[in-house]
């Protein structure tokens, strides 16, 4: 039995618009595509999903998330997260290895890839670990990682320190034709400091984390990349000297791709109300100069992609103050309605910008099938109703996480449905 997408608005990049249409899935995939303005096709015998007018989407893709299982469950589990990831029109997601035990053997992959299977209701795709532990000491067999189904290598988390150990782990990943994702970090910057060397600090008497910390690493590892030819991606770009320094490597052909997340688009440190740790995130909030740079960094193709960087905690951990307590948010159930209500709603963006950058240009950088909405591709769908206005409810988020900055904010463009290879995991 096929299903129809009926009435749904679709944007066309070739002229800008969204346009009515219907969409036919079947086996798993987008089977045709066909105007509305044509009449209504013939749905005998077929389930219907009617759109009504909202947006309809290939579904979002997030290649940067924490899901916490193995070892935490008690911030999030795969169930739950993938739950989550649905509920924010994210059909596709990829999971960092800083687990315990951490993600750094076969049989670890393997168990999150099962668990997904059993428990998740999206696209799971695991990263392994850089080193064994994440203890940047030891290379993970990165044949055996990858032959299980591992994505990418990364120590997400912590930051590779040693240059000999991060042109090795390049070497060997670009022999096997797979990508170096980085988490950018100079540990000896950053010891004991919570926000970024900023407004907020200062007036708080905070150590702070300085935008070189990012940027010493982002550059060795641009060197390194060009050295060994290794696809690098750098995570969660945060300063305008990152966005600088991947620009110039772009311009010279290195092959580096780069992210940005919506906390980092949307709010700088002069932003934080008080003492929460709800907004302490690694990298921190930087400095509003530094907004701006990953804006136009965003804009212009430097940075490549969206991702949401999901990071749930509980209430208990992130209770223990802003120096104490662990860095992250949550961030599937905000990021396209803050993105869509601050940036296209207002103009700045066009509606067709802001999807690719949170579908096929993620899909086109990881090497993926998913992102596109056309006949033949994986029937991985959103629909999105850009109208309804509501407010940011952390108590109501489908994560176990409810650590956000943004309860209370009032957005427009909340996903209504996620299809998953034509199945409606999802609905509001």
């Amino acid at each position: 039995m096929a299903t129809w997408i009926l009435n749904g608005l679709v944007w066309n990049e070739a002229n800008g618009e969204t346009e009515l249409k219907h969409i036919r899935i079947a086996d798993g995939v987008i089977a045709e595509i066909t105007e509305a303005a044509a009449g209504q096709p013939d749905t005998n015998g077929h389930e219907i999903i009617d759109a009504n007018g909202k947006l309809v989407s290939a579904g979002f893709v997030d290649m940067h998330v924490h899901l916490r299982e193995p070892g935490f469950e008690y911030k999030e589990d795969i169930a739950s997260g993938t739950r989550s990831a649905a509920a924010g029109g994210f059909t596709t997601i990829a999971c960092m290895p800083n687990t315990r035990p951490v993600t750094d053997s076969a049989e670890t992959v393997r168990y999150i890839l099962d668990k997904a299977k059993t428990t998740g209701i999206v696209n799971v795709l695991p990263y392994a670990a850089i080193t064994k532990n994440e203890l940047g000491r030891e290379l993970t067999d990165f044949a055996s990682l990858k032959e299980a189904g591992a994505v990418g290598f990364t120590d997400d988390g912590v930051g590779v320190q040693n240059a000999q150990m991060m042109k090795d782990a390049m070497k060997l990943a670009a022999s096997m034709d797979m990508p170096v994702i980085a988490h950018c970090e100079d540990d000896s910057l950053v010891v004991g400091a919570a926000v970024t060397e900023g407004k907020f600090a200062a007036e708080n008497g905070l150590k702070g984390i300085p935008n070189e910390s990012e940027a010493i690493h982002v550059g060795r590892d641009i060197l390194l990349a060009e050295a060994t030819g290794v696809h690098y991606h750098v995570c969660h770009v945060s300063t305008e000297q990152s966005v600088r320094l991947i620009r110039h490597a772009k311009q010279f052909g290195i092959r580096v791709t780069a992210e940005v997340c919506p906390h980092h688009l949307i709010l700088s440190d002069e932003d934080i109300p008080g003492m929460d740790a709800n907004w302490k995130m690694n990298p921190p909030l930087r400095t509003p100069r530094d907004v701006q740079a990953v804006i136009e960094g965003l804009e212009d193709g430097t940075l490549d992609i969206i991702v949401t960087d999901h990071a749930p905690h509980s209430a208990e951990d992130k209770a223990r103050g802003m120096q104490l307590a662990p860095f992250g948010i949550t961030g599937f159930e905000t990021a396209f309605p803050l993105l869509y209500t601050k940036f296209v709603r207002t103009g700045k963006w066009t509606l067709g910008f802001l999807l690719k950058r949170m579908t096929s240009d993620p899909a086109r950088v990881f090497g993926l099938a998913s992102g596109v909405l056309q006949a033949g591709a994986p029937a991985d769908i959103t629909i999105v109703d850009l109208e309804h206005e509501r407010e940011v409810n952390p108590d109501s988020f489908l994560s176990k996480g409810k650590n956000t900055p943004f309860g209370g904010w009032r957005l427009y463009g909340w996903p209504a449905a996620t299809i998953v290879g034509g199945k409606l995991v999802w609905s509001e």
